[in-house]
């Protein structure tokens, strides 16, 4: 059974949120302020954050950032009551992997979280010794979300994952930027493509000897980006 965290301060969205997805087979837990809701990122397994963004305490924003630089993987979905569009590439870019904005149908929120978890990796005993693929300077294992460089590890959110995922898989291929947005973050968000150029620079930081020449994520001038990978 897949387990959810709802963090939101709204007694009737908390209530109405649990109720349903119980309904649909899912374990819920909730927190009601930032603080509390930062500690149960940080220190409880979950497969997917439902995080209001306008919280008592710590913000959603802050939660996110806090729970992408402790190294927690977990999807996030960010709920938001704003429509601005900084608002909205600020979350994406601290690390969440969807937002939704109130007022939400059911209906729409169901239908992105079951398309978040279907990419996510659902772990198995023994996917800890999945074979690693080595990108640039580190060595990635797609299946558990780890990054190593050398023996240490390298923190990377899920979303930079997601899209290093997909440049591996069309490696030597020109990728384009409209593709990444689709393909990565499943649905159409009103979000530029500076958003993607944001993340890939972050990549080229991890990846590249000199991020300021790459070697392994090349831009496509106009277009998008092609990955080299060297998997020796």
């Amino acid at each position: 059974m897949k387990k959810v965290l709802i963090v939101e301060d709204e007694l009737n969205m908390v209530q109405g949120l649990k109720d349903n997805l119980e309904f649909e087979g899912y374990e819920v837990d909730t927190a009601m302020e930032g603080t509390s809701g930062l500690q149960k990122a940080l220190h409880e397994k979950y497969d997917l954050i439902l995080l209001d963004v306008m919280l008592p305490e710590v913000s959603g924003f802050d939660i996110c950032k806090a729970a992408r630089r402790a190294g927690v993987n977990t999807p996030i979905i960010l709920l938001t009551a704003k429509g601005e569009e900084i608002d909205k590439v600020l979350g994406l870019e601290l690390g969440a992997d969807d937002y939704i904005t109130k007022p939400f149908s059911l209906r729409e929120l169901l239908a992105r979280i079951k398309a978040i978890l279907r990419r996510a990796p659902d772990l198995k005993q023994g996917d800890a010794e999945s074979e690693f693929v080595t990108i640039g300077n580190i060595k990635i294992n797609f299946k558990n979300y780890q990054a190593l460089e050398g023996d240490s590890e390298i923190k990377m959110s899920h979303k930079e994952f997601e899209i290093l995922h997909y440049l591996y898989n069309h490696a030597g291929k020109t990728v384009h930027r409209d593709d990444l947005m689709s393909s990565v973050w499943s649905i159409d968000y009103d979000i530029t493509t500076r958003t993607v150029d944001n993340f890939i620079s972050k990549l080229r930081q991890k990846i590249e000897t000199d991020p300021n020449n790459p070697k392994i994520i090349l831009t496509v001038h106009g277009v998008g980006y092609k990955m080299i990978a060297d998997s020796e």
